[in-house]
């Protein structure tokens, strides 16, 4: 990988939590921007999560949303709606790129096109805002930081709890010892899909307005499906439970949970991955576990990532959270907001909490911050603070986890050269990479 980060380098600015994280990027934007300038962008898929980056970018004072790009009319003209009608429509996101006015885009598309478009808008001179997680395979995330390097282009991740101010407090509480050493971090998603899950819709002839074509674009050609597609009726983007397209919650909400945990402990990979599961309870047709526990031995401690849809049993009702297990005392986190439990230890006869408690709500709108700070770093030139590197870092851990579940194999990891370790895991090599469906490439 072209201009790859030192292990080195990479932790100091993961530590981070400060508005512009690294160096200023060496190259210059192709329109200069001013402190007072509009920065134009374009939205490409704008289905549910797209539409909420249009949105929060939308309400950035100086932001003008130009385009709107989707495969789908229906999402397309929603996306044209939340623009008050003033944007240009495009089903074909080249198009988009292909305008010399449009500074950057933001890439909401299902998460098999995340990397193809991505690379192409740093090509095109386009500074990038892409939802996590940010590829299906390593390998595809390995290309995105080196199109990103090599075009000199601003590149946010997604992962906006990093602009949550309570996280950030969280993780320097963390780094500054405030809960003792951590030695076991734990996360989760919880719920209750029993028996049914999304359903067993038979295969059909696409909706209307659907280039179903387009939509697979480098995934494998295959009969609509409305769960390949769809969106469940909690809103939830079924498309996720399907190899072809995604990971699961592994890498839809794993990847949130994982990149808080390896930011506090200020890592950026695992030694060792292990992973159990298996569709044991849901009767549908999503081929990603219902339960799965994948466990992280990392330098100094071990993380444990679980998902549960196969009963109603959550942790403190907690339908997903993080507990970063100190000596001194357990700090729990999740959007809400965080509480430190002591841990207890002996004085005499008495029992004496080893830390403070402390409790901080959550006291900002992350993702509209999150925004804001692309559109600084677009203007600044500074890496974010969801850089594409450490997304990628997060993004990959997660990857690692099914590979793990779908090998079969305990995975020795080489953090540094960001490999497997060379014991001829052949059957967990085939899940780092991915054949892209002609005509579609990927190359930095």
């Amino acid at each position: 990988m072209s201009d790859e980060l030192n292990r080195r380098d990479f932790i100091k600015r993961a530590s981070l939590g400060t508005v512009s994280v690294g160096m200023a990027l060496s190259g210059a934007s192709r329109r200069i921007l001013g402190a007072n300038d509009r920065i134009i962008v374009g939205v490409i898929g704008t289905g549910r999560q797209g539409r909420d980056d249009l949105m929060d970018l939308a309400r950035q004072p100086d932001v003008e949303i130009a385009a709107v790009c989707d495969v789908y009319e229906p999402n397309l003209q929603e996306g044209l709606s939340a623009t008050q009608n003033k944007a240009q429509t495009y089903k074909d996101f080249r198009q988009v790129l292909d305008r010399k006015d449009i500074d950057a885009v933001a890439v909401g598309t299902p998460d098999h096109w995340h990397a193809l478009v991505m690379v192409e808008a740093c090509k095109a001179g386009k500074d990038v805002y892409v939802e996590k997680p940010i590829c299906r395979t390593i390998d595809e995330g390995k290309v995105m930081v080196e199109a990103a390097r090599k075009y000199s282009r601003v590149v946010q991740v997604g992962t906006q709890q990093r602009s949550g101010k309570h996280f950030q407090e969280a993780v320097r509480l963390i780094q500054q010892g405030f809960i003792g050493k951590v030695s076991f971090v734990r996360t989760w998603n919880y719920g209750n899909e029993y028996p049914q899950g999304i359903g067993n819709p038979p295969d059909s002839a696409p909706p209307s307005g659907l280039d179903w074509d387009f939509w697979l674009g480098p995934a494998p050609k295959v009969p609509y499906n409305s769960n390949r597609f769809g969106v469940g009726p909690d809103r939830w983007s079924t498309f996720r439970y399907f190899w072809d397209y995604a990971g699961g919650f592994m890498t839809d909400w794993g990847v949130h949970l994982m990149d808080i945990v390896q930011w506090a402990m200020q890592v950026d990979g695992p030694d060792v991955i292990t992973a159990l599961g298996g569709k044991f309870y849901i009767q549908d047709n999503a081929e990603t576990p219902d339960t799965l526990q994948v466990t992280y031995q990392y330098p100094h401690f071990v993380a444990v990532y679980e998902n549960r849809w196969d009963n109603g049993n959550s942790m403190y009702d907690k339908g997903y959270g993080m507990e970063f297990h100190g000596t001194d005392a357990t700090l729990f986190i999740d959007r809400s907001g965080f509480e430190v439990i002591p841990e207890k230890r002996r004085q005499g006869k008495r029992e004496v909490d080893r830390s403070p408690s402390m409790k901080m709500e959550r006291v900002n709108d992350a993702h509209f911050d999150h925004c804001r700070n692309f559109c600084d770093c677009v203007k600044s030139r500074q890496r974010p603070i969801s850089d594409i590197e450490i997304g990628h870092r997060s993004t990959s851990v997660c990857l690692l986890g099914n590979v793990a579940y779908r090998s079969r194999q305990r995975i020795e990891w080489d953090v540094e050269k960001q490999a497997l370790k060379e014991r001829g895991d052949s059957e967990a090599r085939q899940y780092l990479t991915r054949d892209y469906r002609a005509p579609w490439k990927l190359s930095a």
